[in-house]
C-alpha cells in the first residue's frame, strides 16, 4: 500500500470544481442510498462512524481515478498530462495502475507479517496472487475476506488504500449482488438491441460486460453493502439468536420445588435412582442427560448453538440440586423445564409442593450484571491442569460436532458433508470459517 504522499498532487487536483462535482456525484452514489434507509445525514457519518468514514472517502477517491467525465476526459490521464513533470517515476506509475484498477472481493491468506499475503480473487476466479503489502498484514487474518483493489506497479503487486472488511455473510450479499447485476446487464444489452432493431455484435456485448467492466461499475455497491452492515451494527446492535441443542432460544430457567415435612434427602434420592436419565454427582446433585443426543431430531436454527456435554460425551439437558430446603430444576429453556418437570413430578408425588419458576433470557441476564468488572474467581487449579482441562473440552466439544447437524453444511454433520463432492466444498468453507473466527477474537 502506497503512502498517501504518493497521491498528494492527484488529491490537490481534486479540489477544481469539475472534479469535486464529479466525487460529490460518486459519493452520493456510494453512501446516500444506505444514509437515507437509516435516516442519517451524510455529512453526519464521521461522527456515527468515526475513523471509518477515512475508509469510505478513499473508495469514492479510487472510484473517482477510475472513471471519465461525459466529454471523456478522466482525471488522472489529465493531471498526469499537466502535472506530470513535477511527479516521481514511481508516483505516474502508481497513479496510472489506479486509473486501470477495479475494487473486487478477495480472500486473504498465507499472511507474512511486515511482508505479503495471498489474495484470490472470488469474482473473478483464477489463482491468488502475491500480494507487497506492510501494513495491513498487522490487522489481517487468514480467510479475511476484503474488498479492495490490487494494482501492478513494476514486477510487484499492491494493494491500493481504500479496503473494507466484511464477514462472511456480508460478503456473499456482495457476491450475490454482483453476480445478478451481471446477469441483468446482459439481458437488458439484449432488450436494447433488439428494441433498436438491430444487430449488435456479440463480441462487443461480451467486451463490455466483461467481469472486469462489471466491477469497474459496480464499486459503489462494495461500499453500499459494506455501510449498510456498519450502520446496522452501530444503530441497531443485537445479540444473535441463541439456542440449546434442540432449536429452543436460550431462557435460562429455574423451577424451585419446596420440599414437603416428610421429605428427607435420601427419599428424594431414592425417588430419582428410578429415573435412568438421571446421573448422581453426588447426594444432593444430579445430571439429566440424554445418552445418545443424535437420536432426537433437532430443529433447524440459524442461531448460535450452545452445548453442555458429560465426560463420556453425554448432552447435559439440566441439573438437580437439594439445597436450602428445596429441590431445584436447572435448564437453559422453557421447553426443557416443562420436559423436565413431566420427568420428575410423578416420582416424586407427595415429596415436593407446587414449584416457583423463574425464566431469564440471555439479556436480561446481560443487563442484571454489574457494570464495573469484577476480579475473575479462581478455579483452585494450575495453569497446567487449567489448560490440560480446556483442551480436553475443547477436543470434547469437536468431536462431538462431528455428529451434529451444521446449518452452514446443509444442515447435515461434518461426516456426512465429507461422503459427497459438494459437501466438502462447504466443509472446506466452514472451516475456513472456524479458523478465521479463533484468529479473530484469539
Amino acid at each position: 500500500m502506497a503512502s498517501a504522499d504518493s497521491l498528494a498532487g492527484l488529491m490537490k487536483w481534486l479540489r477544481r470544481a469539475e472534479w469535486q462535482d464529479a466525487f460529490n456525484e460518486l459519493l452520493h452514489r456510494h453512501v446516500a442510498p444506505v444514509c437515507a434507509k437509516f435516516d442519517v445525514a451524510v455529512d453526519e457519518l464521521p461522527e456515527l462512524i468515526g475513523d471509518q468514514h477515512l475508509t469510505v472517502w478513499g473508495c469514492v477517491f479510487e472510484d473517482v481515478l477510475g472513471r471519465s467525465l461525459d466529454d471523456g476526459r478522466n482525471i488522472v490521464d489529465e493531471y498526469l498530462k499537466r502535472r506530470g513533470w513535477k511527479e516521481s517515476a514511481s508516483n505516474k506509475a502508481y497513479m496510472a495502475a489506479l486509473r486501470s484498477s477495479v475494487m473486487s472481493l478477495y480472500e486473504v491468506s498465507d499472511i507474512v507479517r511486515d511482508a505479503s499475503f495471498l489474495a484470490r480473487d472470488l469474482l473473478r476466479g483464477g489463482e491468488a496472487v502475491r500480494v507487497s503489502e506492510r501494513l495491513a498484514t498487522r490487522s489481517l487474518k487468514a480467510w479475511d475476506r476484503i474488498a479492495a483493489r490490487m494494482i501492478r506497479v513494476g514486477t510487484k503487486t499492491e494493494m491500493a488504500g481504500g479496503v473494507l472488511l466484511f464477514d462472511y455473510d456480508t460478503s456473499e450479499i456482495v457476491l450475490n449482488s454482483l453476480r445478478r447485476a451481471e446477469k441483468k446487464a446482459r439481458r437488458n444489452a439484449g432488450e436494447l438491441s433488439r428494441q433498436l432493431g438491430r444487430d449488435i455484435d456479440p463480441a462487443l456485448i461480451a467486451a463490455a460486460l466483461t467481469d472486469t467492466e462489471v466491477l469497474r461499475a459496480s464499486a459503489f455497491l462494495f461500499t453500499n453493502v459494506w455501510l449498510d452492515d456498519l450502520l446496522t451494527r452501530t444503530l441497531h446492535p443485537a445479540l444473535p439468536r441463541m439456542c440449546n441443542t434442540d432449536g429452543d432460544e436460550l431462557t435460562f430457567t429455574t423451577v424451585s420445588y419446596p420440599l414437603q415435612p416428610e421429605a428427607t434427602a435420601d427419599a428424594i434420592g431414592l425417588a430419582l435412582t428410578t429415573i435412568s436419565a438421571l446421573q448422581p454427582e453426588s447426594q444432593t446433585f444430579w445430571n439429566w442427560f440424554e445418552p445418545q443426543p443424535n437420536a432426537r431430531k433437532k430443529r433447524r436454527t440459524n442461531g448460535q448453538t450452545f452445548v453442555t456435554s458429560l465426560g463420556d460425551g453425554s448432552l447435559v439437558l439440566g441439573t438437580l440440586e437439594l439445597k436450602n430446603g428445596r429441590l431445584v430444576l436447572e435448564v437453559n429453556s422453557q421447553q426443557r423445564a416443562a420436559q423436565g418437570r413431566a420427568l420428575i413430578e410423578p416420582v416424586l408425588g407427595q415429596l415436593i409442593g407446587e414449584p416457583l419458576t423463574e425464566a431469564r433470557t440471555v439479556t436480561q441476564l446481560m443487563a442484571s450484571r454489574p457494570a464495573s468488572r469484577s476480579t475473575a474467581l479462581s478455579s483452585g487449579l494450575s495453569a497446567d491442569e487449567e489448560r490440560a482441562l480446556l483442551h480436553a473440552t475443547l477436543d470434547r466439544h469437536y468431536r462431538n460436532l462431528l455428529n451434529e447437524p451444521v446449518p452452514m453444511l446443509g444442515n447435515t454433520s461434518p461426516l456426512v458433508a465429507a461422503k459427497t463432492a459438494k459437501g466438502r466444498e462447504r466443509l472446506a468453507v466452514w472451516h475456513k470459517l472456524l479458523e478465521n473466527g479463533a484468529a479473530r477474537y484469539a
